[in-house]
């Protein structure tokens, strides 16, 4: 049986449990979640986020040699931003909309059921851009801060295409060596990512339950609509510009199924390079575009600002004017881009939407407490973005799938 189907298994396992657990031994749930399962799923988040930075590291580092006279890395970066640009756009652009049809504001109760703190700031744009450039290599490798991960390693890649191959042969072979050590750690740990994932999402509704779901039905299912029409749509730009959706699922559905199990894109990050071949991306391709995307393409959370400031406005009754929508979507494309691949890093970074709003910091905590049970919706339509504009970046460049070149 494959991974993803492995994996897929385990998340409807995890649901049913949890369900069970909440709703027939509510008593045994917190001494469970406290000594078993946090701690299953927290190991192996850990695992797969051990080999994060070391991997892309030498991913970034091996594709970027590849390239070596080419001239691709500038016009790759220059091609993907303008993809995720674009893209991030419809996606904001999409949340706002099905948020003003939908009107979940108006279907809700004004519960708070999570914690989080109105305090919390985020990211100006020039303070975003100032912390892109780390100001310790060693401190960025180990805090694993990927965007500046992506930095160090286009330096180092791009000083080693600068000098004679005989000065760089060595170190070249050790980041080789590094990366074919990672990509074995990552099949080991792979062997656990069921119970991982299972762990995890028993974890989210033995503690959550169905109840929560019911006081916010209406902003449940239109934020997922939102993400099932951009992942539509993506489909069908696909489709239109020659890739193969078999092809492309077969590659990434393991990435895809993991990252909505575990509500992290930095630990599907290594799966979907593993699995870029398969999906017919150029090796020197996928390995820059892929971790580049991981650190800044991030279409679940431009959806889900822009959604949850809707929302946030129609709970409290604030009149939807156009400069309060523009606010909205513009502060939402920047937060798109500097949202940690993390679980939880949304919501945190809903204070810079709403303050540029002016709206209610106090909306977080109403949307808090179900943020985890659609997270992993939002996920996997991040990894989605990412897989799908490094495809589409490829079908820009007019180059050959892998398969048909080595055919």
């Amino acid at each position: 049986m494959s991974l993803s189907n492995r994996i897929f298994m385990a998340l409807g396992a995890g649901v049913l449990f949890g369900g069970l657990l909440n709703l027939l031994a509510p008593g045994w749930v917190e001494p469970l979640d406290q000594h078993l399962l946090q701690p299953a799923g927290e190991i192996f988040l850990r695992a797969i986020q051990l080999i994060v930075v070391p991997l892309v590291f030498a991913a970034l580092i091996m594709g970027i040699t590849q390239l070596r006279g080419t001239g691709y890395i500038a016009r790759y970066t220059t091609k993907l931003m303008s993809l995720y640009v674009v893209t991030s756009a419809i996606a904001i652009g999409l949340g706002l909309v099905v948020a003003l049809i939908v009107r979940p504001g108006n279907n809700a109760e004004a519960i708070s059921t999570g914690e989080a703190s109105a305090s919390d700031e985020g990211y100006s744009l020039i303070e975003w851009l100032v912390s892109i450039v780390p100001s310790n290599p060693f401190e960025a490798l180990a805090t694993g801060n990927l965007l500046q991960v992506i930095v160090i390693s286009a330096l180092v890649g791009t000083a080693i295409n600068l000098l004679k191959e005989e000065q760089t042969r060595p170190f070249l072979n050790v980041v080789k060596s590094m990366y074919e050590i990672v990509q074995k750690i990552l099949q080991l740990v792979l062997k656990i990512a069921p119970y991982g994932v299972f762990a995890l999402i028993t974890s989210v509704i033995a503690t959550q339950g169905f109840g929560i779901i019911g006081n916010l039905a209406v902003y449940m299912l239109g934020l997922i609509l939102a993400i099932i029409l951009m992942i539509g749509l993506y489909v069908l730009i696909l489709f239109a510009s020659g890739v193969k959706p078999k092809s492309f699922f077969r590659g990434f559905g393991s990435a895809f199924t993991l990252a909505f199990g575990t509500a992290s894109s930095n630990a599907a990050l290594p799966l979907a390079l593993n699995g870029a071949e398969k999906a017919g991306l150029q090796t020197d391709l996928s390995g820059f575009a892929i971790p580049f995307g991981t650190a800044l393409k991030r279409d679940g959370a431009g959806i889900l600002q822009g959604f949850n400031a809707i929302f946030v406005a129609q709970l409290f009754g604030v009149d939807l004017t156009i400069g309060l929508v523009i606010a909205v979507f513009l502060s939402a494309l920047l937060v798109s881009f500097s949202t940690a691949g993390v679980p939880g890093a949304g919501i945190i970074m809903m204070t810079t939407v709403l303050s540029a709003a002016n709206l209610p910091l106090e909306g977080i905590a109403i949307v808090a407490g179900i943020d985890r049970v659609t997270e992993g919706f939002r996920t996997l339509l991040n990894v989605f973005g990412n897989t799908a504009n490094a495809s589409l970046l490829q079908q820009w460049e007019n180059r050959p799938d892998s398969k048909k070149q080595k055919g």
